[in-house]
């Protein structure tokens, strides 16, 4: 898949596209064969990958702040990263809250903030527009323009491929597992 394209998943429920999202992000084994990314095998590329899924991998009994300096340890990113998350993604004013306090839209804000704070080069979105409003659904869809226009590979899962009007994209249909 081309870097600087947003690359949508699509199909009907049960058709396959989270399942295949977790096995290009690593934690699924594919049936047969394998999947690579630049040349190495997904075993190896973790920190090339940043994953929002569909649950999304917060802790609750933790801060906001907690949340993403926990995921800076897991990423050898710096104290000056997790800054630019809280600007980047407006958790400043939330900064010392309990994530299980958050509305799913700032959850979903922590989350991508999260999953993109190492600046990986394989952002994998799962039904990110979930539960948002009008105003959350469009900052998700900033965050991917952004994300795309930084030359990055993104693959989103959604149900709704019309929030995702850019023009560099391609849609991939899946069904019953299988390319439509």
């Amino acid at each position: 898949m081309q870097k600087g394209v947003l690359h949508l998943l699509v199909g009907p429920n049960g058709s396959g596209k989270s399942t295949l999202l977790r096995i290009v992000a690593g934690l699924l084994s594919p049936s047969f064969g394998q999947v690579e990314y630049e040349g190495v095998a997904r075993s190896r590329i973790r920190e090339a990958i940043g994953l929002v899924s569909h649950e999304l991998l917060t802790y609750g009994e933790l801060t906001v702040e907690e949340n993403l300096r926990l995921g800076s340890g897991l990423y050898a990113a710096g104290e000056q990263d997790v800054e630019q998350a809280m600007n980047r993604f407006g958790l400043g004013a939330v900064r010392d809250r309990m994530v299980s306090k958050l509305s799913r839209g700032q959850r979903q804000r922590v989350s991508l903030a999260r999953a993109l704070l190492h600046r990986p080069s394989l952002v994998l979105l799962d039904e990110p527009t979930t539960g948002l409003d009008e105003q959350g659904v469009a900052a998700i869809v900033r965050v991917v323009r952004q994300e795309v226009a930084s030359e990055r590979v993104v693959i989103v899962v959604t149900h709704d491929p019309s929030y995702f009007d850019i023009r560099e994209r391609q849609i991939w249909r899946l069904e019953k597992g299988r390319w439509a």
